[in-house]
């Protein structure tokens, strides 16, 4: 065969093998978007509207969410940031709180539309009686509320928040003859969730927040203890005091077991600060699942990476609230334990195929170091 036929060939093939790729390209093109009395130029070109029904894109149509929850794309946040923002619907949040082994449930949490574009987020775990947890749940949404009329920061909203809240707590308390109230404190952890893409969370104590991206836990928040080299130096520089009980765990003054907390106004003078240490965030719709917040009785029994894992294997964020406060109750948890999950533009899309848990725990292995 010579050499002007073989390339005549070789030319020959090609065309063909262009030609069947453009003939299978029309024919994906078709089936994607049938006519139905329409041409392909009638239809819309907007990446919000992108079948041309009038309806607007879910979160399933931009292939961002497993699990079909049907909510619509934000218009003009994801105009604004230049990426596709889901809504996050409240009636799809999910929160759980069981009393544990406890006599009462002192924990609180909080799930509210703050303003139009703010989502708020709250759990507080009470200590010595109810009363300071109680009184973040009636007035902690109002002073923010108040705050962001007037601030567009929003860490330092949560910042002058927590401390003006501390400050009327001990107003109100003033007022009452029972001296045993100034035991009474409370963690404090908060999320405001500003556009749908905005992530703005405070802290004080040892409840938690947890991001979940791309199927990993990533920490928002580091608990307010003793063991904290900088936490435990500043209590010493303030005329405080750190002790061990038996089980090894530290205690500012032989009482409190967290250096931060709105309340606890009798160890004020001794460091027992209600100043929040803040985070922001900028979610990432296509790999972020979810916020979880906990309190201790189940961030104490379950470390991190679990509950990442345990949320991501449930169909919606309610029945993933639910299974996670079971689920520490089964590891043996004594305390109150409260979750609230947000679901995020990945719900369900990083499902974990390889999921252990070990049912022969140690407080050392699953406790506040988890």
């Amino acid at each position: 065969m010579s050499a002007v036929v073989l390339v005549g060939l070789v030319r020959f093939g090609a065309t063909q093998v262009r030609r069947q790729a453009l003939r299978t390209a029309m024919t994906l093109q078709d089936s994607r978007h049938p006519f139905h009395g329409h041409t392909p130029s009638c239809l819309s070109n907007s990446r919000f509207d992108p079948d041309g029904s009038g309806r607007p894109a879910t979160w399933d149509t931009f292939g961002i969410w497993d699990d079909r929850i049907d909510e619509p794309i934000l218009l003009p946040p994801s105009i604004r940031y230049g990426t596709p923002i889901p809504k996050v619907s409240l009636s799809n949040v999910g929160s759980a709180s069981q009393i544990g082994q406890r006599k009462e449930n002192e924990d609180r949490f909080c799930i509210s539309q703050l303003t139009d574009n703010i989502l708020y987020f709250a759990v507080f775990d009470g200590h010595g009686g109810p009363l300071a947890a109680d009184f973040c749940y009636k007035y902690m949404e109002k002073y923010i509320k108040d705050l962001v009329a007037k601030e567009s920061n929003l860490e330092l909203v949560l910042s002058k928040t927590f401390l003006e809240v501390d400050k009327a707590l001990e107003r109100h308390l003033h007022f009452s003859d029972d001296a045993s109230l100034l035991n009474s404190g409370t963690t404090a952890t908060v999320a405001l969730l500003r556009d749908g893409i905005e992530l703005v969370v405070a802290s004080v104590g040892d409840s938690r927040a947890l991001l979940c991206r791309k199927g990993k836990p990533l920490k928002l928040t580091v608990d307010h203890t003793p063991e904290r080299k900088d936490e435990k130096e500043r209590i010493r520089k303030s005329g405080g005091f750190v002790t061990w009980n038996s089980l090894g765990q530290p205690h500012v003054n032989g009482r409190l077991a967290m250096t931060r907390s709105i309340g606890d106004f009798d160890l004020k003078n001794t460091g027992v600060i209600a100043e929040p240490e803040t985070k922001r965030i900028s979610l990432h719709p296509a790999h972020d699942s979810f916020l979880a917040l906990t309190t201790d009785g189940i961030n104490f029994i379950m470390n991190s990476q679990e509950i990442c894992d345990v949320i991501s294997q449930c169909h919606d964020p309610k029945e993933a609230a639910q299974l996670i406060s079971e689920q520490a109750l089964h590891y043996g948890s004594e305390d109150n334990g409260t979750v609230i999950v947000v679901p995020f533009g990945a719900w369900g899309k990083h499902k974990s195929s390889d999921v252990r848990f070990s049912f022969s725990r140690s407080f050392a292995s699953s406790g506040r170091w988890a």
